[in-house]
């Protein structure tokens, strides 16, 4: 039996929903949960396998069955936000169904992770390196992880804290799901597909992002010349923690551009 996502919902309007990265849960959301209830019916989603959304048992872990879990929880139509690996599944899913997304938004995420050749990434070796460690420790690993995704806010340290509350406030991940999770961040590449993207797209980024370096936003440019790219000032990895007024400006402007 395939599992229900859990997922809150509040406000009214246009349906917006809301995915998270990889490790975390639905609260990663809190610091802009409120404006985004203003503009609409959000849904925050716990991504299957993480916080209260557990993954089914009888189906394996990939990229493929992720998308067809959260698509199945999706309203018929929605404006689409995803963050970091959440991002990687948002883009997936306007991809595979894009007559159900109203716009996508893409936070710190690219359609491809890694760094290769002239492409700007995460080296795979960090990585490979949380993989090794996660079977481990996976609690100081995923912790490890934060703090590389906070690396650079102005307010790094108190960035993390916030973090780690939400994150063990809900169930962890369980290690196949987040090793799972690392081999999407390290395999799975959408760029030859970015073109197909036809639907209002927003890609935002922070400028001191260390996981998704800005000189990649050129390339995902050129793949993808009918979205549109934001940088954020003295952000990291996760722009709407580092600044939320910034990132709710950027994301309403876009918002109220859309056709009606």
């Amino acid at each position: 039996m395939v599992t229900p996502v859990w997922q809150s919902v509040s406000g009214d309007g246009a349906d917006i929903v809301v995915l998270h990265g990889w490790g975390l849960n639905a609260k990663i959301w809190t610091p802009v949960m409120p404006a985004l209830t203003e503009l609409g019916r959000l849904h925050c989603m716990d991504l299957p396998g993480y916080g209260d959304s557990p993954w089914p048992d009888e189906l394996p872990i990939n990229l493929d069955n992720l998308c067809d879990l959260v698509s199945a929880a999706l309203p018929e139509r929605c404006h689409l936000i995803g963050w970091s690996l959440g991002g990687l599944v948002a883009t997936a899913i306007a991809l595979k169904q894009p007559r159900r997304i109203s716009s996508l938004t893409t936070v710190a995420s690219t359609p491809y992770f890694p760094a290769a050749g002239d492409w700007p990434g995460i080296d795979p070796h960090i990585l490979n390196t949380f993989a090794r460690q996660l079977s481990k420790d996976f609690r100081r690993t995923v912790e490890r992880f934060l703090a590389l995704q906070s690396m650079g806010s102005p307010h790094a340290r108190e960035d993390v804290r916030q973090i780690k509350e939400w994150l063990f406030s809900k169930p962890m991940a369980s290690v196949e799901v987040l090793n799972a999770g690392l081999d999407m961040l390290g395999d799975v590449d959408l760029r030859a597909q970015m073109p197909q993207i036809q639907m209002p797209f927003l890609r935002m980024y922070g400028r001191l992002d260390a996981l998704v370096p800005t000189n990649v936003i050129p390339q995902v440019d050129a793949l993808a010349p009918q979205s549109k790219s934001v940088l954020a000032d003295r952000c990291s990895h996760a722009p709407f923690i580092s600044n939320p007024q910034q990132f709710i400006r950027d994301w309403r402007a876009f918002f109220n551009s859309l056709p009606a």
